[in-house]
């Protein structure tokens, strides 16, 4: 049998890293330096927005920084969310 001086020698040991923890997941390259803004709609707002990005090539988040600079312009404010990303139309 071991004595409780060995197993804690033993789990002490395991529990030492030999390599650096993973860094943590919001700190992806695509979201550093970015803020979440959310919101609670219908489910149908989901789903058409959904609808609008598979018909246009896009993103839910390309439509929605789309239509903050729409409301932004409206009131005398900086078009500052990014534009569309990727693909462009024809």
């Amino acid at each position: 049998m071991t004595s409780k001086g060995d197993l804690r020698a033993a789990m002490l040991q395991k529990g030492r890293r030999t390599t650096e923890p993973p860094p943590p997941r919001d700190s992806r390259s695509g979201r550093a330096g970015k803020s979440n803004v959310t919101g609670y709609f219908d489910p149908d707002v989901k789903r058409q927005l959904r609808i609008l990005a598979a018909e246009h090539d896009s993103t839910i988040q390309d439509l929605l920084g789309e239509a903050l600079n729409e409301l932004f312009a409206k009131h005398g404010k900086p078009e500052i969310a990014p534009r569309r990303r990727g693909k462009s139309r024809p």
